[in-house]
């Protein structure tokens, strides 16, 4: 008996050894990790410090890591720029955009999920085949559509064509979602009076709260960060988003690093505001459908 404990306790031991690193990789681990952070979060701090530099104070050559902080870049761009436009436009279109894609995704994420009609498995590829496509390649006819259609300089018509990018990706990942929600559920929705809808509305959409907060996460930052739709469809000033506002601020022999780096502060805090509402269904989200019981 005692020659079996000791063996086990030996072997218990040998596979905490194995287990465990030695100094020097700990070491190694840990110090890459730090240079890893590091090289993240330089360009973000380097961001914020540029911001904060008084008027033209990022042209001295002298290397300053934080001397007399000034506001004044961002008191420029909400007064002296229309960046106040921008941003109002930015919002309603990312804010439309995530709307109606969520809505638009669930749905059909839902129907290819549950139900087998004439075209099912066309729909599936179509779904697929327009995430092969790059943007260049799309320009030019969304132009002649949006054109033929009357929405060129229209928030409706950019959010379109946004959805034309969101829309495909994120009801497929709706799908596989859907597909780890028994359909043992929708049938007890069904015997208990509700429609088709009513069951997919009532029922299932709060078990998808974690793939809804991806889709919506998604669809915004399509919407939000996006330049090329925006800088063809928009040629207006009173109708550009902020992806195309700020490239006033770049000249062909100039470029005014305080209002870009006030900017693009300005710009960072709503999607951060939307990544910290939404980050603990991130990850269910993403690897939602990945495994099946």
């Amino acid at each position: 008996m005692s020659t079996v404990t000791t063996t086990g306790a030996a072997r218990a031991g040998s596979a905490r050894s194995r287990g465990e690193r030695g100094t020097g990789k700990s070491i190694l681990l840990h110090g890459t990790l730090l240079a890893a952070v590091a090289v993240s979060l330089f360009p973000i701090v380097w961001l914020v410090l540029t911001s904060l530099k008084p008027r033209d104070g990022w042209l001295s050559s002298e290397l300053e890591i934080f001397n007399q902080p000034s506001l004044d870049n961002y008191v420029r761009v909400l007064t002296e720029t229309q960046f106040p436009t921008w941003l109002l436009n930015s919002v309603i279109v990312a804010g439309l955009t995530t709307v109606i894609g969520v809505f638009l995704a669930s749905t059909t994420g839902y129907a290819i999920s549950r139900f087998r009609f004439p075209g099912h498995r066309g729909v599936m590829w179509t779904l697929l085949v327009t995430q092969m496509f790059p943007v260049a390649i799309l320009i030019v006819p969304l132009y002649n559509l949006m054109a033929g259609l009357g929405l060129l300089n229209q928030i409706a018509g950019l959010v379109i064509a946004y959805m034309t990018v969101a829309v495909p990706f994120c009801a497929w990942m709706m799908k596989s979602y859907f597909d780890s929600i028994p359909r043992e559920i929708d049938q007890a929705g069904l015997v208990d009076g509700l429609t088709p809808f009513g069951t997919f509305w009532w029922v299932i959409l709060p078990l998808a709260r974690p793939s809804l907060a991806v889709t919506a996460f998604y669809s915004f930052m399509t919407a939000w960060g996006e330049v090329a739709y925006a800088t063809v469809f928009m040629s207006q000033e009173e109708k550009r988003t902020l992806g195309i506002g700020l490239q006033q601020f770049v000249g062909q022999h100039w470029s005014d690093w305080g209002l870009l780096t006030a900017s693009a502060v300005l710009i960072a805090v709503p999607a951060a505001i939307v990544f910290l509402l939404v980050q603990r269904h991130l990850v269910a989200g993403l690897t939602a459908g990945a495994t099946k019981s």
